[in-house]
């Protein structure tokens, strides 16, 4: 996959672009992030609606590197709490709290389509409203 084809997919991804996992996901795709499994584009949407409704997120992409048949990166992503959630993938989370991922994504592609996605976690942290950052 080409750089520009992905900083598309990041884009709309950044713009809560939904449709971007259908284009991008191929369906049978397997997310394994952390102990965390997603099956497929619906899985990928399922999730990150859990995600949006209280929070916002930017990706942000610091190295990108690719073949034919996979790519991998190097991703800062900011989450920003909104409201009050009781029930995130965070756990209980409250407005104004923020949370910080650093690390690497290694994507296996067939078609210009992800078909497996591997998260590896540098770093994930918690910022609370007393501005004292958490390592989880």
């Amino acid at each position: 996959m080409q750089k520009a084809t992905f900083d598309e997919y990041i884009a709309r991804f950044n713009a809560r672009d939904r449709g971007a996992f259908e284009d991008y996901i191929d369906p049978k795709c397997v997310v394994l992030n952390g102990t965390l499994v997603i099956n497929g584009a619906e899985g990928m949407k399922a999730h990150y609606a859990r995600i949006w409704r209280s929070c916002s997120e930017e990706l942000h992409v610091e190295r990108f590197v690719s073949d034919d048949d996979s790519l991998a990166i190097q991703m800062w992503t900011h989450f920003g709490v909104k409201k009050d959630d009781e029930d995130s993938p965070f756990g209980p989370v409250k407005a104004g709290e923020s949370f910080d991922y650093h690390g690497i994504i290694m994507y296996q592609l067939v078609n210009n389509k992800f078909t497996d996605i591997k998260v590896s976690y540098l770093s994930f942290s918690r910022t609370d409203l007393d501005g004292n950052t958490i390592q989880l």
